[in-house]
């Protein structure tokens, strides 16, 4: 998908109202959309609804993910005469992943808040999570204690796989995968997501600083349609997981990991060369008559190689970070620097 930029927030389209807002920053709604065309009318002018009475100035996205039923046009007969719905069309599906990411591009508001389109999460709930976000959090996401989805399977395995990543990450939250979650822009700086990986959406953002909050929401029971999530998903959650983790530790110096690799390899190629010495000279057998020798070449070469894929590795990613003019580091304040005349490029030594 690229690199995701968010550009500067502006002023959002909202309509006057005679009270003062609870929440005095703009926010931007992304929901990514597959195939709801009997709720998506409903949950945006639910939305719509919480939305008027709690905040300075809103905006709805819905980023429509390739539907292939009523979606579309609904959508665009909605946005006619609804100058704070967006939508986003994709010419085929990419994914959830994909629409969320591409909504907060496209989001323009200081605080972006994520939910579902099929009314499973309330939008009632969002009034919380930002109360929750002014008490000096980054990132607030929704916890359905309640589940209401029909498969207990899939509830056992969710439970699983939230246990996982916790333990993986280190971000302590019962329910990565729920959609409803409200997050601070500026923390969302530099995040790119690829595949399936908007779970691991507070993973990032802990990763740079971030502040996590969790929160009980509701969870109402699926009206209609299907649940688009299979058990194949298991597996992709623990390759994506495999990424999450090998990124945060070792993204700055892989050469750790693939130096790891090769002393281990290299380790093995000696023991497999002293143990063929030893059976040739008292061990009464010859070379050819153990695998120790292909053991041994075969182990050697492999940690030659991991060595030579760290540095190709280190290479790479000081050409990713000096490409970005930027540093491996993120800055929240700064205080009493004036603006400088010219840019200057600032490098991080490690």
């Amino acid at each position: 998908m690229g690199e995701c930029t968010l550009p500067a927030p502006a002023r959002l389209e909202y309509e006057p109202r005679a009270l003062p807002p609870k929440f005095p920053h703009e926010i931007s709604v992304v929901i990514p959309c597959l195939d709801e065309s009997a709720t998506i009318g409903e949950l945006v002018e639910r939305l719509a609804s919480s939305l008027h009475s709690i905040t300075a100035g809103f905006e709805i996205i819905v980023v429509d993910d390739g539907s292939r039923d009523a979606t579309p046009r609904i959508l665009s007969s909605m946005a006619a005469d609804r100058p704070w719905l967006k939508v986003i069309r994709f010419r085929r599906s990419f994914g959830q992943t994909a629409a969320l990411m591409a909504g907060f591009r496209a989001a323009r508001g200081s605080i972006l808040v994520a939910i579902d389109a099929d009314l499973q999460n309330d939008p009632a709930d969002i009034d919380n999570l930002l109360a929750k976000l002014g008490e000096g959090y980054d990132v607030v996401s929704g916890w359905r204690v309640q589940r209401n989805d029909q498969s207990i399977r899939r509830v056992l395995l969710s439970r699983v796989a939230n246990r996982l990543i916790s333990f993986a990450t280190g971000v302590r939250l019962h329910d990565f995968g729920c959609t409803l979650k409200a997050y601070r822009r500026e923390i969302l700086e530099g995040v790119n997501l690829y595949g399936e990986m908007h779970r691991f959406i507070p993973a990032y953002a802990s990763y740079n600083g971030a502040r996590i909050a969790e929160l009980p929401v509701r969870h109402r029971p699926r009206r209609a349609g299907s649940s688009h999530y299979g058990l194949n998903r298991v597996a992709k959650v623990i390759l994506d997981l495999l990424v999450v983790v090998f990124l945060h530790r070792y993204a700055q110096k892989p050469i750790y990991v693939f130096g790891a690799c090769g002393f281990a390899s290299l380790l093995v190629s000696g023991l497999a060369a002293g143990a063929m010495v030893y059976f040739k000279f008292w061990g009464g057998k010859s070379f050819i008559e153990t695998p120790l020798p292909w053991v041994w070449s075969t182990m050697f070469f492999i940690g030659v190689l991991c060595f030579l894929l760290g540095l190709i590795a280190e290479v790479v990613m000081r050409i990713y970070h000096e490409g970005r003019d930027h540093g491996t580091y993120r800055i929240a304040t700064t205080f009493n620097f004036d603006a400088p005349k010219e840019k200057l490029r600032l490098q991080s030594k490690n």
